[in-house]
């Protein structure tokens, strides 16, 4: 049966990506940068890959964003979109998801795609985690409901802090301190190792600060960890007995980074070829309490739903919110750590700015097998409150 008038499903594939450097919160290179005018840069870098496009044509501005308040407030899709010089025609809005945010930007796009409802969408995250410590901006007017505390019976602890759900995970999975630190320095070593050889400059796009600053490289890998000196940290979390630590764990960040998806069809009416298409995304939910392990029924529900096996993936972008669910997640999954998981570092070495790393990671998974001389990737992500997805995609360039 047609779709609305087409005889067969669209393909959505990717034509571009463009990212920013990832500062450290607080203190580093992005500190002084508006969140709104950095992903708009990226807007513009995306686009000047892409001289073919009409900016007029493009159906929507989707950006994933956690915080939604300040500098990424009233619809940060719409304000980067006209930040970014696109046509008032263009329309845009902003979707959260928690950590994979902008993950979620991509499947809705790819989802119109298939079914006909457009033909190009601008898919973007940000995020500025640099906040007063003595607030929350996501309790907002009324605050957080007193029922899900996790103290009212049936009901879970929905705002239970990230780091005190890798503790959980660390504890039912029983993954012990000395593994976790080992693959915090894996992270670490991969990270800097591809820094040094330029795996990174294919993928970001120089940002100019007012003063003349050029920001162009990752703020957080670090040369030079060993694991003794990674022993002496304390816990971050839970200081007795704890085994989460800020070397097993991504830091707070800044960042931007943005994504063209278009219809297979009008990539060739471009005479654009595109890097990569999206294949299927499957989406999970668990005990928000042990959310970091989610994707553990992500990853199989992807699998089944294109008839493969985790031996048939050649990259697994799995995002390193804490070392102590990486290493379950794979265990469960069969994802191989040595030859498949993260080639070039993840989000302990590289930080983890939770409305950019659905669109960074995906940037980096196409960077992956472009430089490897690979098909076929995996990105997958837990989120906040016990959910993950996963996205499987085959590269074409």
């Amino acid at each position: 049966m047609p779709i609305l008038g087409r005889d067969q499903m669209e393909e959505a594939v990717i034509v571009a990506t463009a990212r920013s450097a990832i500062g450290r919160a607080n203190k580093g290179s992005l500190i002084d940068v508006r969140a709104d005018e950095l992903l708009a840069e990226m807007i513009k870098a995306l686009l000047a890959k892409v001289p073919a496009l009409d900016p007029s044509e493009i159906n929507d501005v989707i950006v994933g964003n956690v915080a939604q308040s300040g500098e990424t407030g009233f619809n940060i899709g719409r304000i980067a979109g006209i930040l970014a010089g696109l046509p008032l025609s263009v329309p845009g809005h902003a979707v959260q998801r928690f950590c994979a945010s902008s993950l979620q930007g991509i499947s809705a796009a790819a989802n119109s795609i298939k079914v006909g409802e457009g033909d190009i969408y601008v898919c973007g995250g940000v995020e500025k985690s640099t906040v007063p410590k003595d607030s929350n901006p996501m309790a907002g007017l009324g605050g957080f409901n007193k029922d899900l505390f996790g103290g009212t019976e049936g009901l879970p602890n929905i705002y239970i802090p990230m780091g005190m759900t890798a503790e959980n995970v660390a504890e039912r999975y029983k993954v012990n301190r000395q593994d976790q630190d080992e693959f915090g320095k894996l992270s670490q070593d991969r990270a800097v190792a591809a820094q040094e050889n330029g795996f990174f400059e294919r993928e970001i796009i120089p940002f100019t600060k007012a003063d003349g600053t050029v920001v162009d490289k990752d703020d957080c890998p670090r040369a030079g960890v060993t694991l003794e000196k990674m022993a002496q940290l304390k816990a971050s979390f839970r200081q007795e007995g704890g085994t989460v630590t800020a070397g097993n764990s991504c830091p707070l960040n800044d960042g931007a980074a943005a994504v063209l998806l278009m219809s297979k069809t009008k990539a060739e009416q471009l005479g654009l070829t595109p890097m990569a298409r999206i294949i299927a995304t499957a989406y999970s939910g668990n005990e928000p309490e042990y959310m970091g392990v989610a994707p553990i029924d992500a990853i199989p529900k992807v699998l089944k739903k294109t008839g493969m096996s985790i031996s048939d993936v050649d990259v697994v972008e799995l995002n390193e919110a804490f070392a102590a669910q990486v290493l379950p997640v794979c265990r469960e999954t069969g994802i191989d750590i040595a030859t498949q998981l993260n080639p070039h570092g993840g989000a302990i070495a590289l930080g983890h700015p939770f409305g950019m790393t659905g669109a960074r990671i995906m940037t980096t998974l196409i960077n992956d097998l472009q430089t490897l001389d690979k098909s076929i990737g995996i990105e997958t992500m837990c989120a906040a409150g016990g959910m993950a997805m996963a996205t499987m995609i085959e590269r074409l360039n």
